[in-house]
């Protein structure tokens, strides 16, 4: 990098607080911090949606998986990802929307206390959150390993600015900073997998050009689109779990959906997001795809080649809008799972630990809520520093294995909770198949995986414990049925539309006890 370079970053770095302080002003109540009031434009909120599932991993982990294996990078993760927000779109989408609305609350747990009881969503809360901690540490640890490589800063240097940076927008400018922020991050994502995509297609011209390219050795097997590890196991599983991680599975995509006006609005994002899942990656892996013709890994998992190619392809000045492109990525879903936690722990935690947090108003609810968001990127950036990111290989091992085998636990009772078809499972199926399936992650994962002569295979790491999470739930629902009048109605309230679709639906301090909050009805404001 050179000094052109450098104030690219740095210029985008102050565009990036300079929003956060902006959006300040927009902010005046939890509800505001939370799910922008009930306010945000539908296409706002679906390139929201879009940006707040991408990562420095795209770059480094699976770049990797694009060197080595071709287009299954595609085929086994941004195309199940838009195959899954399709479907929600009309199934997910507009259900959580009414949550907000129609239940006025702000967290996307929030209404578990209702449709299940208390237990339930504590165990939900409190995994849900340890388990983004984790998550996020591994995208602060890959980003900053990138700025280590493109830059020579330490990696605890590189993890301190960018979480720095990400704390000072996201902390006082609230989901709306999120969604600002992650608009112009989209925009310089445009231009700079743009940028790319014309440099390397301009490489291939003695390579057969961009239809003959295909036949050259280096690519033998790569046009393949199920290959390696990631076969049709693994498609199938990761069908199934894009479907409740990018619905509001890992909560940050349920804030997008909560934020917008009414469930048609929150039906239109999604679409949005989908198609850009399904169209703009194409562009994105382009290059990865072509890498072996023209860059050497240094890694034996290819996860340096994007950025190896970066540096020999492109000119001082873009070189420093990819790098940006790259921070893009990671501060948009970083800050949108931090806003989204903050939610879980103030609105689902905090009330139960403490009476004085059950009494908070707006203004002292408001202050809890940004304490709560840099508490969360202090201890994901802690985890980050324990990452052995040179290899990259933990990194995608956290984000491929870890977050898809154990979101299928958490997400399944949330998700499925708020559809008729599953009104009989109660408070039993969803901690059973909860902690049945945690349990079937750990069991997968080591005491079966060293047993095993060359261990179980990645596809049945990741879909085992969400196929004993989906089947223990729809069983036990219908041998041990708890469809009780008061969670008949929240499953109601949230599945037709009626009053209380307004766009700014107030939502309250959490002013009960944990006992009358877990007994509060549904047509409780």
């Amino acid at each position: 990098m050179n000094s052109l370079d450098w104030s690219v970053l740095i210029g985008y770095f102050a565009v990036m607080v300079a929003i956060g302080i902006w959006s300040h002003k927009r902010v005046d109540s939890v509800s505001d911090f939370f799910t922008a009031g009930g306010r945000m434009p539908w296409w706002l909120s679906g390139i929201s949606h879009h940006m707040s599932g991408y990562s420095a991993v795209m770059f480094t982990g699976y770049a990797g998986i694009a060197y080595t294996y071709g287009v299954t990078s595609f085929v086994t993760w941004s195309f199940p990802i838009a195959l899954g927000i399709a479907v929600g779109s009309k199934l997910f989408a507009p259900r959580i929307n009414r949550m907000r609305s129609r239940l006025h609350v702000a967290s996307p747990l929030e209404y578990l206390k209702n449709r299940y009881d208390l237990r339930t969503q504590q165990a939900l809360a409190w995994s849900g959150m340890l388990l983004k901690i984790v998550d996020v540490g591994a995208k602060w640890a890959a980003i900053a390993t990138l700025l280590a490589v493109f830059t020579g800063v330490s990696l605890n240097e590189g993890i301190l600015i960018t979480g720095a940076v990400t704390a000072v927008y996201c902390t006082i400018g609230g989901l709306w900073a999120d969604a600002l922020t992650e608009l112009g991050q989209f925009v310089i994502q445009l231009l700079a997998g743009i940028a790319m995509f014309v440099a390397v297609v301009a490489e291939l011209g003695d390579h057969g050009g961009f239809f003959g390219v295909w036949d050259e050795p280096e690519l033998q097997g790569h046009a393949e689109p199920l290959v390696g590890p990631y076969g049709t196991v693994f498609l199938l599983a990761f069908l199934f779990i894009k479907l409740f991680e990018y619905n509001g599975g890992m909560l940050n995509q349920a804030q997008r959906y909560m934020a917008t006006a009414t469930p048609r609005e929150a039906e239109r994002s999604a679409r949005l997001s989908a198609v850009l899942w399904l169209v703009w990656p194409l562009v994105l892996f382009f290059p990865m795809w072509m890498s072996p013709l023209l860059v050497e890994s240094q890694k034996a998992d290819g996860s340096d080649s994007y950025a190896l190619m970066t540096e020999q392809l492109l000119p001082h000045g873009l070189l420093g809008l990819v790098i940006v492109g790259f921070f893009s990525h990671t501060m948009a879903m970083c800050s949108s799972d931090a806003n989204a936690i903050a939610a879980v722990f103030t609105r689902d935690v905090a009330p139960v630990l403490s009476a004085r947090a059950r009494r908070w108003n707006d203004r002292s609810g408001l202050i809890a809520a940004r304490v709560a968001t840099v508490v969360f990127l202090g201890l994901s950036m802690a985890v980050a520093t324990q990452v052995d990111s040179p290899t990259f290989k933990d990194i995608i091992t956290v984000v491929i294995k870890w977050v898809a085998g154990l979101m299928g636990p958490i997400a399944i009772p949330m998700m499925l909770g708020l559809l008729r078809p599953f009104r009989r499972s109660g408070p039993t199926a969803a901690l059973t198949s909860w902690s049945m399936g945690l349990l079937a992650f750990w069991l997968v994962n080591y005491p079966v995986h060293w047993a095993v002569e060359g261990g179980v295979p990645l596809e049945y790491q990741v879909s085992i414990p969400l196929a004993v999470s989906l089947v223990l739930y729809v069983l036990i629902g219908y041998a041990k049925p708890e469809d009780t009048p008061e969670r008949m109605a929240v499953i109601e309230r949230v599945n037709t539309d009626g009053d209380g679709d307004s766009a700014a639906a107030a939502v309250p301090a959490p002013a009960k006890a944990p006992d009358a909050a877990s007994a509060r009805t549904p047509d409780s404001p």
